[in-house]
């Protein structure tokens, strides 16, 4: 693992200096991220929001890290603090609600919110981090709509602090490698690409965020940018329009949102990608096609066990430990002035665009260009 971190650390830093320069790490790090760089202390981080992924994903994953350190928290359930203050010692001036996490400004003991709420608070928790002075690690999907990532990008850089979006696949070592492949055209140059990335069931109760379309829920805000994301990274390739349609076989249950979404992505030179994403039905691929050969991961969007294989016979095995450990021991590189930022803010908008014109598409029943 230890020269897996290393050897992705050496090739983030050559991608960074070669695609941006060395000068723009430094103007995008803030005076507080330039005097952690200084120091040895680790990157303090406050989840934002203590649901299952915080509690069962997230704060083990932080355990792991090499560069990071849970050290406080911020919750609308007053009953979750004991619980977590016993389980990573975290002392009763880190701890807040949603009503004062403004007062983090005052507490150098911080410098990330990690923002896990849903979807559509994502941008108003950002804000409140980025103006108390904090660095802002957002999960995805980034916000509701481009015009709230717009609004997140601007407030982090007016506050001098930095953004990441939490697509930990972009950290994940195998699926950079198939970027790396599509970047020298290894295979040669790509013709299709299929994405598609979803679970089987049957819905949460309806009084479940991921039940309502105005906080966010539904397969394309939660699994889509999954597909989206894949298209564009593993092909290296930014879309140019998109046609969307819905699957609905349980209208009874999903009254307000989308339980299955297909949609086709065209890109430049005729190339087009096949995808779909959704909240009954299993789906777990990534595979290009290119002139010379062809590439895959699968599953491509699992906690664990990513995998894959190439048309001339590379086996790409699952990385041990946690995805989350390795995005956030990146996305703490990149404030400590040590690495690049891998996902950006601007990153996460463009998957938004094609979200929402993938809804456009659907209501208008008509290809939307990009």
């Amino acid at each position: 693992m230890t020269n897996t971190l290393n050897r992705q650390n050496k090739l983030d830093r050559r991608h960074f200096i070669k695609s941006l320069g060395a000068g723009i790490l430094l103007s995008s790090m803030g005076q507080h991220g330039i005097a952690l760089a200084s120091s040895q202390r680790k990157v303090g981080v406050a989840l934002v929001g203590l649901g299952n992924y915080s509690e069962t994903i997230l704060a083990p994953a932080l355990q792991a890290t090499k560069y990071c350190e849970l050290k406080g928290i911020v919750t609308g359930s007053p009953s979750k603090i004991p619980k977590w203050q016993k389980a990573y010692s975290i002392p009763d001036k880190n701890t807040y609600t949603y009503d004062n996490m403004h007062e983090l400004a005052n507490n150098p003991d911080i410098d990330v919110v990690y923002v896990v709420v849903p979807t559509s608070l994502h941008l108003k928790y950002a804000e409140i981090g980025a103006n108390a002075g904090k660095h802002v690690w957002c999960e995805k999907p980034m916000a509701m709509t481009v015009a709230q990532c717009q609004q997140m990008i601007n407030v982090c850089r007016k506050n001098k602090v930095q953004l990441t979006v939490g697509y930990r696949m972009q950290h994940e070592p195998n699926t950079r490698k198939l970027n790396s492949y599509a970047l020298e055209k290894k295979f040669g140059q790509t013709e299709s690409i299929i994405t598609r990335a979803g679970y089987a069931g049957k819905g949460f109760p309806q009084d479940n965020w991921r039940m309502q379309k105005a906080m966010g829920g539904g397969a394309m805000y939660d699994m889509g940018v999954y597909p989206v994301n894949g298209a564009r990274f593993l092909s290296a390739m930014e879309p140019i329009a998109i046609t969307a349609t819905h699957d609905k076989s349980h209208p009874h249950i999903f009254k307000e949102v989308d339980e299955t979404t297909n949609f086709t992505l065209e890109f430049p030179n005729g190339v087009t990608a096949d995808c779909a994403t959704s909240v009954v039905k299993n789906y777990n691929l990534a595979r290009v096609k290119a002139s010379e050969g062809w590439y895959e991961l699968e599953p491509m969007s699992n906690y664990s066990g990513v995998s894959g294989k190439t048309s001339d016979g590379e086996i790409l095995t699952a990385i041990r430990g946690m995805q989350q450990s390795l995005q956030m021991d990146n996305d703490a590189l990149a404030i400590l002035g040590k690495g690049p930022i891998l996902v950006n803010g601007e990153e996460g908008l463009k998957d938004i665009h094609i979200v929402q014109a993938a809804f456009e598409s659907v209501a208008k029943n008509k290809r939307i260009v990009l």
